[in-house]
């Protein structure tokens, strides 16, 4: 891979107005609307990502640079409620500016930083390579997670083309 802090940050980048064009273009229940009961819907996910760009990622950066341990996160005790007032474009706005800051402090990174170890709660000794590697999949697991939610009465709605999303059908049979 390239230098993995740019590509890193080139990726995170991207996140922003991903959201920002699903805020505008997704009707407000569509974006409330759970894939499946006990998932989470597109909102859900993006304040999940909100959650962990102001309290996890820089949080542990932080940690690694200073030789400390950091504490596990459970985004099911941890993370706040989506309210039905909430405002997806005010969300974006919030997180757009929670992730200038990030990109801002992963700027500061050099490659001798990757090899900086911690002990995470849960896993035990981890690199900062391995934690800017979780944290660029989650950045895009959750998005995908959130369009996948997105799709579901779309994909419903598609009639006989609707064999060609078993992949991201909900209701699709799994064996």
């Amino acid at each position: 891979m390239t230098d993995l802090v740019d590509q890193a940050r080139a990726l995170l980048a991207t996140t922003p107005d991903r959201w920002r064009a699903l805020a505008r273009a997704a009707d407000p229940d569509l974006l409330r609307r759970p894939p499946a009961p006990g998932e989470w819907s597109a909102l859900e996910c993006f304040q999940h990502l909100i959650d962990t760009e102001e309290d996890v990622f820089p949080l542990r950066v932080r940690a690694f640079l200073a030789g400390e341990d950091f504490p596990g996160f459970d985004p099911d005790r941890e993370s706040a409620p989506v309210g039905e007032a909430v405002d997806a474009e005010a969300m974006v706005e919030r997180f757009a500016r929670a992730r200038a800051r990030t990109l801002d402090l992963l700027a500061g990174l050099v490659g001798a930083d990757l090899d900086r170890t911690s002990i995470h709660a849960d896993l035990g000794q981890v690199t900062l390579e391995e934690m800017l590697h979780e944290w660029v999949a989650h950045d895009l697991c959750h998005t995908v997670q959130a369009e996948r939610a997105l799709m579901q009465p779309f994909i419903a709605g598609s009639g006989p083309w609707r064999m060609f999303f078993v992949d991201h059908d909900v209701e699709a049979p799994r064996g």
